[in-house]
């Protein structure tokens, strides 16, 4: 089957090359059982991919099933997955037959797989390899046969390096990747895509499709499309159902469009908890400084040590001699290191770090450069935008809900 044939069958709208390529490597690894690990941005279509190798593989009158794996809360994800026998934990009043046995002789779809906790990695990682697995409260081994296609958003590398993934699993499930372009990648068929979609919403709710200027046509194709193709289905289905007037021009897409097509977060990696949070490029800038300023003190302290116990020469002495005694007359000066409050500005100089304090008219607030503060604070800002909605919220933080649940109980929110 060729890529257009391909294309239609799925529903697959573009021309673009980068996604033509990922499309033919889906096609050529569809025959074997190799497994795929498919990755890209949320958004772009990674669902559509493991179906196309499911349908064009030997597997395909066998069963295919899509697990979300950020979508199961930790505690009963083994079970999902791998079933469990009748007493094995609490409310286990039957035993339960999981995916990988529901599906042997077919595939099956691991979208999110980054989110799999780690004892669960290890289980699957078995299963990749031989085949086998053992139920949740069971001692006898099982073997299935079972085609996995993987796919992620994240970037696995990263999350191998912070302990989040492990290694053997990650070039395990990597024998072929496929990179999903985002939509801001494919620029050439954001019009295609967006009339496609308008046809549709019109069909649907019984009203003329919409017309673009050549204004609003250059606005969609410049934007940058953080959402990628779900935030373009999404925008032409709110100009087919809000806007009266089915001729758009760039002023009307503007209303639905965000003031800034991409301003994401300057992003912190925390190691001890493997989370990632969101700092202003402020707070980033003042934890830089003040960090440099504690180096450049110690240093201070062990140039003194240094002088006093005899261990730089006369020579080195004498030629900077200068330095030297400044150095001495801020020995003995506290140090105290600290955030800065607003309305008080910090000017470093290369020579000696003068510090110049100048008071705001206005009353400040102090900050907290604490992550873990901040991250606190924007899931409970989320929590309230949201009414409560965990769903929601996590979609608007962009972590899964069970990682929203654990941080909810982690800061007692």
């Amino acid at each position: 089957m060729d890529i257009q044939s391909i294309k239609q069958r799925f529903g697959i709208i573009g021309h673009s090359p980068r996604l033509d390529q990922a499309i033919d490597v889906a096609r050529q690894v569809a025959p074997t059982d190799i497994t795929v690990l498919i990755t890209g941005e949320s958004g772009t279509g990674k669902e559509a991919f493991p179906k196309i190798i499911h349908h064009l593989s030997a597997r395909k009158h066998g069963p295919y099933i899509a697990v979300n794996c950020g979508a199961i809360p930790e505690g009963t994800i083994d079970s999902e997955l791998f079933g469990h026998e009748k007493g094995s934990f609490t409310g286990a009043h039957d035993a339960r037959k999981g995916y990988f046995e529901v599906v042997n002789g077919g595939s099956i779809f691991l979208d999110e797989v980054a989110e799999l906790p780690l004892l669960t990695q290890v289980r699957l990682l078995r299963i990749l390899e031989t085949g086998e697995f053992i139920k949740v409260g069971a001692s006898k081994v099982m073997k299935t046969d079972v085609r996995v296609v993987a796919a992620t958003n994240m970037d696995l590398q990263q999350a191998v390096a912070s302990g989040k993934f492990r290694e053997d699993l990650y070039y395990r499930l990597n024998t072929v990747p496929i990179k999903v372009p985002a939509l801001r990648e494919r620029k050439e068929d954001i019009i295609m895509l967006f009339k496609k979609f308008s046809a549709d919403f019109a069909e649907k709710y019984r009203m003329p499709p919409l017309q673009l200027t050549h204004e609003a046509e250059q606005l969609l194709i410049d934007h940058r499309w953080s959402g990628n193709v779900r935030q373009l289905k999404n925008l032409a289905e709110q100009l087919s159902v809000i806007e009266k007037e089915r001729h758009i021009t760039a002023g009307a897409i503007t209303k639905y469009l965000p003031s800034e097509p991409y301003n994401p977060l300057p992003v912190l990696f925390n190691n001890r908890q493997g989370e990632v949070s969101g700092l202003n490029e402020r707070e980033i800038l003042y934890k830089l400084l003040f960090e440099m300023k504690r180096d450049i003190t110690d240093m201070k302290k062990i140039i003194m040590q240094m002088l006093e116990d005899g261990q730089v020469s006369r020579s080195f002495q004498e030629e900077h001699a200068h330095l030297i005694e400044k150095l001495s007359k801020d020995r003995d000066v506290p140090q105290v290191y600290q955030e800065e409050p607003a309305g008080i500005s910090r000017e470093v100089h290369d020579d000696d770090l003068v510090e110049s304090y100048e008071e705001a008219p206005h009353e400040y607030v102090e900050e907290s450069l604490s992550i873990q503060e901040k991250e606190k604070d924007l899931i409970e800002k989320a929590l309230q935008k949201h009414a409560g909605r965990r769903k929601k919220a996590a979609r608007e933080l962009g972590i899964s809900e069970r990682t929203l649940y654990r941080k909810i109980k982690e800061y007692k929110i």
